[in-house]
Parts: structure tokens; sequence; C-alpha cells
């Protein structure tokens, strides 16, 4: 069994299984990255913590997350701290039962709506991608959608409004293929049964 099956821990008969918590790593394809998450997942529910090194000789940061998924789907928040040789940053982004985002880097919060956006994406962070496909089921059936999502970069951590595309192109018991595209970039993405990513050509893949 590896880090991509859904583990639960054994309890008496009758009684509710509790999932337990799993570690993955993604290593970057042009650049010199590693992003490393432990996560802990229910159906639709997700609690997720990692961290991202980059040391590439454009880029040289270390960035630090954690990210919890409700009920729904949706996010309900986003705590992302980065660190480069110059500064540290970090930023808090949450989303009230309501739908309003509140955007806080230390200033005092912004509130927004960024469209009814549900999901949040990290640059280069492939656990991002797992959210919508997950809360849409799309490594389960297939689908199609056009999703505002709240993005924000790094490692300055500028948040803006993106629109994001995912489509399912394939269903499989153990992996399943699903294209990504927000303006003219386009990527089939291989995730597992649990909808996290195991290869994203050109970004990142499962090690």
């Amino acid at each position: 069994m590896n880090s991509s099956d859904a583990v639960e821990r054994a309890t008496p008969t009758g009684e509710a299984r509790t999932p337990a918590a799993r570690i993955v790593t993604w290593r970057g394809y042009d650049a010199p990255r590693l992003e490393q998450v432990r996560y802990l997942l229910t159906e639709r529910k997700a609690r997720a913590s990692g961290r991202i090194v980059a040391a590439g000789p454009d880029e040289q940061f270390s960035a630090s997350f954690e990210v919890s998924v409700g009920e729904t789907g949706a996010v309900t928040r986003l705590l992302l701290r980065t660190a480069t040789v110059s500064e540290e940053r970090q930023i808090s982004v949450s989303r009230s039962s309501e739908g309003v985002w509140l955007v806080d880097s230390g200033s005092g919060a912004e509130r927004a709506d960024f469209d009814g956006a549900l999901d949040v994406d990290v640059q280069s962070a492939v656990l991002f991608n797992a959210i919508p496909i997950r809360r849409l089921g799309l490594h389960r059936e297939p689908g199609e959608h056009v999703l505002p999502v709240v993005y924000v970069s790094l490692p300055d951590l500028e948040v803006r409004l993106l629109r994001q595309a995912y489509r399912t192109v394939s269903v499989g018991e153990d992996r399943s293929v699903v294209a990504y595209e927000s303006g003219d970039y386009r990527q089939d993405i291989t995730v597992d049964r649990d909808g996290l990513v195991l290869d994203y050509p050109g970004v990142a893949h499962r090690i």
C-alpha cells in the first residue's frame, strides 16, 4: 500500500473509522523544487499542512502552508508563509459560511467575494489542484467546469482572481486524468483514487 491509498484506522465493528494521516512528496520537473504535504482526508473534507522548497538559480525560497476544506468541499482557510533571502511574508485567506473572503497580510483583513470562488490555488503547489477535482468528483465520473479561483503567487503572496477550467479526460480504478486550462495554458493531470496529483507534466510528479 502506498501513500496515495485511502487508509483508515481500524476500530471495533460497528463504529465509525477515522481516516489516518498520510504524507506525500512531489518533485519539480524543470526547477529544483520539492513539495511535501501531510494530509487527512474524508469524503470531501480535508486538512493539510505542507512545505515547498525552491532552490533554482531563478527562484530561491521556502513556503509553508496549512489549508482546511469543509464538508462541502470548499476551502475554509489557508495560512501561507514564505521566506526569501531578503524577507519573510505571511498571509491568511479565509472564507465564511456566507461566502465572504477575508484576506489578511498583517495590516488588517480585506473583504472580497472573488466572484463566488470556492477554491484556492497556490502557484506551483500541486496539492491545490486536488481541491476542485475532489469537490466536483472529476476523478470519479466525467464532468467539465469553469471556476473562479482565489490564486496566490509565490513567494510574493499576491492574491488575485483567476479563471480555471477542469475537465475529466478518463476515469480509472486507481488513476484518472483531468485536463486543466487557464488562459492559453493547458495540461493533462493524472490523479490517484483520492484525486491527489500523481503527475502534472512540466510542473511536478509524485515520488
